[in-house]
């Protein structure tokens, strides 16, 4: 496969088995006797998967394992669902998953090759449960440009760090670029909903996605850096003028893989520290956790909404 997007892939470049409308593009998939989610420790023969995932329409999925089972808990009490809700991944330790009613929350890890193995294992957990309509929406914390810190930012597009709106992976040693459009819709429903609540500044714009925390992302504090502070400063500035208002590490391939797979996907990132102000987070533990609670909270909203109109429709 030469470089080059992969969108308008044919019939024979790409596997198209839209069980419940999830898309996956692996033909080896239905020849397998068991499909075994390993991170997840779930599989294809020890779980009724459609009986356990069947319903669901929402994926909410964020770095933390402690915040997504905070989320869990806000997210139950805001659709006044009541008991008590265990990780659905026993005896494992990279990921926690958890199901309430129609939502299922999920932990990521940091850095894109921890949340591209989540993906492929919640693609298939979804495809084989014949789910239907699903929304996939990350939350996270971000490094903010230009905005203030507790500022939540709905993700327009996700770039990378050539402010390309694409995402590069080497397979079997060749360069494959995938687009990483997110659904514009979601996006300015999502805003919307930041705006209703108008308890904390929503904005939409360019999410930047980077490899890595320090050099990565410019910061003068790592255990190597070998520009100036001006150089750091003439680069931020040039991508905060360009439209990117937050800079995060997983966007780019969580976008990708959404679209690939049929699923309507947003991003939405709440700003822990203005970059152009200062690399180091200082700012007071339960000022923190406040903030890390404001995209779940603009989530839940969303969530709650959607399921509102749809038991009246």
């Amino acid at each position: 496969m030469q470089r080059g997007e992969e969108t308008n892939l044919t019939e024979e470049e790409k596997y198209s088995t839209c069980k419940g409308g999830i898309r996956v593009n692996n033909p080896h998939l239905d020849s397998m006797k068991e499909d075994f989610l390993y991170h997840f420790n779930l599989g294809t023969s020890s779980h009724d998967l459609p009986a356990m995932f069947g319903d669901v329409k929402f994926v909410c999925v964020g770095g933390s394992s402690s915040r997504m089972a905070a989320f869990t808990k806000y997210i139950a009490k805001e659709l006044g669902e009541k008991g008590e809700y265990s990780n659905l991944c026993v005896d494992i330790d990279r990921y926690v998953m958890y199901k309430v009613g129609p939502v299922l929350s999920i932990s990521h890890g940091m850095g894109i090759p921890s949340i591209a193995i989540m993906l492929h294992e919640l693609i298939k957990l979804l495809y084989h449960a014949r789910c239907t309509d699903v929304t996939v929406i990350r939350l996270g914390t971000s490094g903010g440009l230009d905005l203030e810190p507790g500022t939540v930012v709905v993700t327009k597009r996700a770039v990378d760090s050539m402010l390309k709106p694409s995402f590069e992976q080497i397979i079997l040693g060749k360069p494959v670029v995938r687009n990483t459009e997110l659904d514009s819709k979601l996006a300015e429903e999502l805003l919307k909903c930041g705006e209703e609540l108008g308890k904390f500044k929503t904005v939409i714009g360019d999410t930047m996605c980077t490899l890595d925390f320090y050099e990565g992302q410019g910061r003068l504090d790592g255990a190597f850096c070998s520009y100036t502070e001006e150089d750091k400063m003439r680069y931020l500035d040039q991508i905060c003028k360009a439209g990117v208002c937050n800079i995060e590490m997983e966007s780019t391939v969580f976008a990708a893989m959404c679209k690939q797979s049929n699923l309507r996907a947003a991003v939405v990132c709440v700003t822990i520290v203005n970059r152009m102000n200062g690399d180091q987070i200082t700012t007071p533990h339960e000022v923190m956790d406040e903030y890390q609670s404001r995209p779940q909270v603009l989530v839940g909203h969303y969530i709650k909404k959607k399921l509102n109109a749809s038991k009246k429709s």
